[in-house]
């Protein structure tokens, strides 16, 4: 799964102090106005000001969140769930016949019908490599006996294949990662002990004074490996540590994965037949899931509730998340993004959220037909590009708007990059972030982004372009809360017509090792941020869906933003 622990093995150095200043005004960065705020937001406020003269009154509008699951209990996102109106909780039946029993805030396509549920699953790459290895390794294979679906099989297995070959590099990588990784935590025996509890920010510790010399030994360690990873000051000692031991294992196990297949969790607990896409009705209804925090904080950037005085504010004011639980710890399979696309659109969503990405797709062909499903049922779909920081017009990423079968576009998807700001990195543009001319539509903030976790009433800052995406979910839900007559195809224009662009002076670094200086019009299809105040004023002006955005053709822009 392409997601935020890719920034974890960036092994960035930073300066002294630098990583934790301008906490209190990085909170909410992402919703500020450059002109206003000096933050390159999304001008939100502007937005919600404008929409408030017009006195529209909005719509509730359900949003999916495809993810790894969501703290239904918490405080700041309890009030604005999706409850299924039809089903009623708890009775053990099927109340809206629909082949999922209670599904009262969405579903997991992760669970087993005796309540269990996958926290772990291997990549999509070592998945297919196994698969076909006892067909094709060390044979000889004369394409040309091969059909279009053949070929395409074998194409894919070369891919993983030659995938599965790591080098010195990545292993020397990982090796750094875990002696630093091991460092942490002795000093973070000794910190849990020196203050008296077992959790702790670096804010926190930096404010600690240690009586022992050991303690303050420790102190010193721990914020140098944390500043050395690149790790953000607001986590909290305990998620670090064991996201850090997750990634390590995760790619030891890669390392490991070319000679030893991985272990079938989806056979032991789901017990669905996956090659089957007409056994559907798996699953059960534990929509939090064994690992949470990913969706809980993207939920919380689209739909958290706004102005009730804590926690954070959610792009959306009138947005009820629907949860499908569809992301594991690893690569999610293309069967649960399928069925959920599908439920979400059958259960009344108009936006979709996906932020999570992979590098094979054995069964593109039923996401592409979710997709299109999608399509024709006026649903918009938002997904992450990924934090690779790599150029996806060269190198694939799925799930994505290309309709392989229909050798067309989906004019229902948007793609989206990782933006910063020059206050918080020296690029506007996410080191991390993915990029492409062609295959990104847009980019969004996705650095220090401050949201929803989960466990007690939880707030943090994680990043990546899972971050961008629901900000741009967020923007999609709240254009078609106030302006429900508007077809999801026209609020992707709307959109991609509103963005805003950088001046030309502020930096933008490429994505990636070069550190190359770059136009950030180079980045993305439409060569700018999502802009709400924008997006507004442009949706305010179109009465009825006109002919056309039908047509897939650009909408008449406001004199404002020409």
């Amino acid at each position: 799964m392409l997601r935020l622990i890719t920034c974890y093995c960036a092994l960035i150095f930073l300066f002294p102090n630098a990583l934790f200043a301008q906490k209190d005004q990085l909170k909410g960065w992402h919703l500020l106005d450059a002109s206003q705020d000096l933050y390159y937001g999304i001008s939100l406020n502007k937005a919600y000001q404008f929409l408030q003269s017009t006195n529209k009154l909005p719509k509730k509008t359900i949003v999916a969140v495809l993810d790894s699951g969501v703290d239904t209990t918490h405080e700041d996102l309890k009030k604005n769930l999706w409850r299924n109106p039809k089903e009623i909780p708890g009775n053990g039946i099927d109340d809206d016949k629909n082949g999922y029993i209670d599904d009262v805030y969405g579903w997991n396509f992760l669970g087993g019908k005796d309540g269990r549920s996958i926290k772990k699953a291997s990549n999509e790459r070592t998945r297919v490599y196994h698969k076909w290895k006892d067909q094709f390794l060390d044979k000889t294979i004369d394409t040309s006996l091969l059909n279009n679906s053949e070929k395409a099989t074998y194409t894919m297995w070369q891919k993983a294949a030659n995938a599965m070959n790591f080098s010195q590099e990545e292993q020397m990588d990982i090796l750094f990662i875990e002696l630093t990784t091991k460092a942490m935590k002795r000093h973070d025996k000794v910190i849990r002990q020196e203050m008296g509890k077992e959790e702790y920010t670096c804010e926190q510790l930096e404010q600690f004074e240690p009586i022992t010399k050991i303690g303050k030994d420790a102190k010193i360690g721990y914020l140098t490996c944390i500043k050395m990873m690149g790790i953000d000051g607001d986590e909290k000692n305990t998620y670090t540590l064991n996201e850090l031991t997750e990634y390590i294992e995760g790619k030891k196990e890669n390392f490991e994965s070319k000679e030893k297949a991985p272990y079938n969790y989806r056979a032991e607990i789901i017990k669905d037949n996956y090659d089957d896409f007409a056994d559907q009705y798996y699953g059960n209804n534990d929509v939090m899931g064994p690992g949470p925090v990913h969706g809980t904080h993207v939920s919380g950037i689209i739909a958290a509730q706004r102005n009730n005085a804590i926690g954070v504010d959610g792009v959306a004011n009138d947005a009820q998340i629907m949860t499908l639980r569809v992301v594991p710890d690893g690569d999610e399979y293309d069967k649960d993004v399928a069925l959920a696309i599908r439920y979400a659109v059958n259960n009344g969503a108009k936006v979709i959220n996906m932020s999570f990405g992979k590098s094979f797709s054995p069964e593109k062909k039923w996401v592409d037909s979710a997709v299109k499903y999608a399509e024709q049922k006026d649903v918009l779909l938002v997904h992450a590009s990924g934090n690779e920081s790599e150029n996806i017009d060269e190198k694939e990423k799925y799930p994505n708007a290309w309709l392989t079968q229909w050798k067309t576009k989906a004019k229902n998807f948007i793609t989206v990059g990782a933006s910063s700001d020059t206050n918080i990195e020296p690029s506007i543009a996410a080191d991390f972030s993915n990029y492409g001319k062609e295959n990104v539509d847009v980019f969004a903030p996705g650095v220090k982004i401050y949201s929803t976790l989960p466990g007690g009433n939880q707030y943090g800052n994680l990043q990546g372009t899972s971050m961008s995406a629901p900000i741009v979910t967020g923007l999609a839900a709240l254009i078609r809360s106030y302006y429900p007559q508007l077809t999801a195809i026209e609020v992707k224009q709307i959109i991609e017509q509103t963005i805003s662009k950088p001046d030309s002076n502020i930096v933008c670094i490429k994505p990636g090792e070069k550190k190359e200086k770059i136009s950030f019009a180079d980045l993305c299809k439409t060569g700018g941020i999502v802009n709400a105040y924008n997006a507004v004023i442009l949706a305010n002006e179109i009465k009825i869906a006109s002919p056309a955005a039908k047509n897939n053709q650009p909408l008449k822009t406001s004199k404002l933003l020409q």
